[in-house]
């Protein structure tokens, strides 16, 4: 049997964040991989099947779709010709590109690690199984990470419904396409489609899309999205799924008490995720899970079980790569160092990659009045951003959140062409406690989109769609 300091059971960001940061410290570690779903391979969802081949594939669909734009004048624009299946795989290549040389070849060269491609399982306290062979570790780290999260529809087990995958595999593009989920995956892959051409209706069960959002951003968002021409039905309760003789799907869904059927070519289920923790003994271990199967930890990536952490999706919301390498290189740290080292997820950006994109960091209004701040909102459409205006595109706003006595800011929301670039400036803020005198005393770009931030900042003392240019 052999024996290794460190066990990490996932081959994804938060396994591989754990796995360098245990090389640097001298640590013998072996990383064992493992697949939920035939997609995930080395380097996990973001690599794989998630951020970087459905950011290409959106990327490519904007461009295609601005083509028709016809956003400048005095230019003259003809209508692109799509070759989808090229599409396709000029994204697969990239993926291989990205998995061979920032996963497969980065683990070449970590010394201290070894690697296993198989399922490992907990079959004691501090032995694992994988393939036959019995590995006992000192300490652990859980990060085999999520997959698609399927709810109970009547009749969707007999229906050839897509996962993000699936989605991303097709190899021709649907004529038409019912998305069920309207927060972020189901948005980015309904306007993807749409760019393409494909005819496309969402469904959600909530009152509104991307419901975390500031409201404000959920209904310009819809608003802008329906004007490219895509159905959208929110607080809607889904009744059953059928195939069509046709080999098309049937969706039977209710809204606002009227009942509706839709046909469409494909369907696809973005509904959430869930925690791979199937199979994997964590009981034996002395691990416990919350009600949906993530592994529980406390606010050093601790488990249960005092020799184990666990890092990335496996551990639930938010479910970003960036936290999941966080995650991973903060678990080995306080394994390893007992450095104590502790997220503050308040800090933690997130994005929409729609177009325009959605991004946000810290508190909602309504979060932070429910944690007894006080608040103040400064809120700046785009119209008023001179650079919107230089690229055509005026679309979004700004939103800040502070503490109304202090000044602290304490979120930003925006809704933008390039938010989520946007959106860093607005973390520093919220991490270091700036306040919005801070912003308005620090001189930006002129003409940028981040200068929006500062009439953001600007808008608590002044009417900004008043001032002239560049104003302190």
């Amino acid at each position: 049997m052999k024996g290794y300091d460190l066990v990490i059971l996932g081959h994804g960001a938060a396994a591989f964040a754990g796995a360098i940061r245990a090389n640097e410290l001298g640590v013998k570690t072996v990383m064992i991989g493992w697949n939920a779903t035939p997609g995930t391979l080395i380097g996990g969802t973001c690599v794989n099947v998630g951020c970087m081949p459905s950011k290409r594939m959106i990327t490519v669909g904007t461009f295609y779709n601005e083509l028709a734009a016809r956003r400048f004048e005095g230019v003259s624009y003809g209508s692109g010709r799509l070759d989808y299946k090229k599409v396709v795989e000029a994204k697969d290549r990239l993926v291989e590109k990205f998995r061979r040389e920032k996963y497969a070849e980065v683990l070449d060269r970590l010394e201290k690690v070894t690697y296993i491609d198989g399922k490992g399982q907990f079959i004691s306290k501090d032995v694992v199984e994988v393939g036959g062979k019995k590995i006992k570790g000192k300490k652990f780290l859980i990060a085999v990470g999520a997959r698609s999260n399927i709810i109970p529809v009547e009749g969707l087990d007999e229906v050839d419904y897509l996962t993000n995958e699936e989605a991303l595999s097709l190899k021709e593009l649907p004529e038409s396409l019912c998305v069920i989920g309207g927060r972020t995956l189901g948005l980015e892959f309904a306007q993807m489609f749409a760019h393409f051409g494909t005819s496309v209706t969402i469904l959600q069960r909530s009152e509104r899309i991307v419901p975390d959002a500031e409201p404000e951003i959920s209904a310009l968002l819809k608003q802008y999205l329906g004007e490219e021409g895509i159905d959208i039905h929110t607080g809607m309760k889904l009744n059953h799924v059928k195939s069509a003789d046709s080999g098309k799907k049937i969706v039977n869904f209710t809204v606002g008490g009227e009942t509706r059927e839709l046909v469409v070519e494909q369907l696809l289920v973005a509904t959430g995720r869930r925690p791979n923790t199937g199979g994997l003994g964590l009981e034996k271990a002395g691990l416990e899970t919350d009600k949906k199967g993530f592994v529980k930890v406390n606010n050093e990536m601790q488990t249960t079980a005092p020799h184990v952490w666990a890092a990335g999706d496996v551990v639930g919301e938010p479910m970003l790569e960036t936290m999941a390498a966080k995650e991973g290189a903060t678990a080995i740290m306080n394994a390893f160092k007992g450095a104590g080292k502790k997220i503050d997820y308040t800090e933690i950006p997130k994005a929409v990659f729609t177009f325009p994109e959605v991004a946000s960091v810290g508190l909602t209004d309504e979060a932070a009045n429910g944690k007894g701040i006080r608040c103040a909102c400064g809120i700046v459409p785009f119209d008023l951003v001179p650079k919107a205006h230089i690229i055509g595109d005026t679309r979004g706003l700004i939103k800040i959140v502070t503490n109304r006595d202090s000044k602290q800011i304490v979120g930003v929301h925006i809704l933008a062409p390039h938010a989520a670039d946007l959106i860093h400036e607005a973390t520093l803020a919220v991490k270091f406690k700036l306040t919005i005198d801070d912003i308005i005393d620090t001189v930006h770009v002129f003409p940028t989109l981040s200068e929006s931030f500062k009439l953001a900042a600007q808008s608590f003392y002044r009417d900004v769609g008043g001032l002239s240019c560049c104003t302190e």
